[in-house]
């Protein structure tokens, strides 16, 4: 049955020829193409066109598309045109520059070895919940101030409050929901405005961390039971939503949105995402939505 998508593509730069490409790769898989337009601005470019293509072939369309040596992405059109959208996104390495975990455990001497677990989880390898709570037992006994400074450390994503500001200034809802931490992630949610936020809590007991996390680990089930509970409770369709993020804990929201979005993300979520970001520029999902 023929459907329709918006063929967006994202680069650096972006020549005629990268769209003839682009066309030609769909067209091989028995895609229509109309004219590409151009958008970005001075730190990237992107390219894109309507198209209508057999649903049959969606998977045939995407890999054509994965052997052009530019970002191409294939978005349900009626997801870029829907009135109300929500955004869901990861915050480690995805809302943030970094990882909050390996902030932490530097100042207990420990970064390197709990950034080593950190890069097999996100690549799957082990279990979040299991390897959360090796890695927060490295913190115990830091003093609670700790947790300022590290909130102070934090940078954001480039392009990270302009895809932030669109979305809303446009009508949609933006979330979070990190493997990280509450108490980083809910003051920066404050300032960003975001409509919804959850992270783990880490116990504080007599002004230092005990090693322990309280209450349900936010593994890649909570994440995606989130984005449901979020998304219904704002009476938005699952089909208009977009999920981001970079790895195997975001990999069950990614599946339910509309549009899951790997941003610099590992092998295994890249390749299971409908959309992948290889540029440092979050404010990219917001070509790809439409926004």
């Amino acid at each position: 049955m023929p459907a329709d998508f918006a063929a967006v593509l994202h680069a650096a730069s972006l020549s005629e020829a990268d769209a003839a490409a682009a066309a030609r790769a769909l067209e091989g898989a028995g895609a229509v193409v109309g004219p590409f337009e151009r958008a970005g601005d001075a730190r990237y470019e992107v390219l894109a066109a309507d198209m209508t293509l057999d649903g049959a072939r969606l998977g045939e369309a995407r890999d054509a598309l994965a052997g052009l040596a530019i970002g191409a992405s294939l978005v349900p059109s009626a997801l870029r045109a829907a009135e109300r959208k929500l955004l869901i996104m990861d915050v480690d390495s995805t809302l943030i520059q970094q990882e909050v975990i390996e902030l932490l455990a530097e100042h207990a001497g420990k970064r390197e070895e709990v950034a080593a677990v950190t890069e097999a989880a996100m690549r799957g390898e082990l279990d979040f919940a299991q390897s959360l709570h090796a890695r927060v037992a490295t913190l115990a006994g830091l003093p609670v101030e700790v947790i300022e400074k590290v909130r102070a450390a934090v940078v954001l994503s480039l392009g990270a409050e302009e895809l932030i500001e669109a979305f809303h200034a446009a009508g949609h809802v933006v979330c979070v929901v990190s493997g990280g931490f509450n108490q980083i992630l809910t003051p920066l949610a404050e300032r960003l405005g975001l409509d919804h936020a959850l992270a783990n809590e880490l116990e504080v007991v007599e002004g230092r961390l005990t090693g322990r996390v309280l209450g349900e680990v936010v593994d890649r089930a909570v994440k995606e039971r989130m984005l449901r509970e979020w998304a219904g409770g704002h009476g938005i369709p699952l089909e208009h939503c977009v999920a981001v993020g970079d790895g195997a804990n975001d990999l069950d929201m990614l599946g339910a949105a509309g549009l899951g979005v790997a941003f610099n993300a590992k092998p295994k979520v890249r390749a299971a995402a409908d959309a992948a970001i290889d540029l440092p520029y979050l404010d990219i999902v917001r070509h790809l939505a439409g926004v």
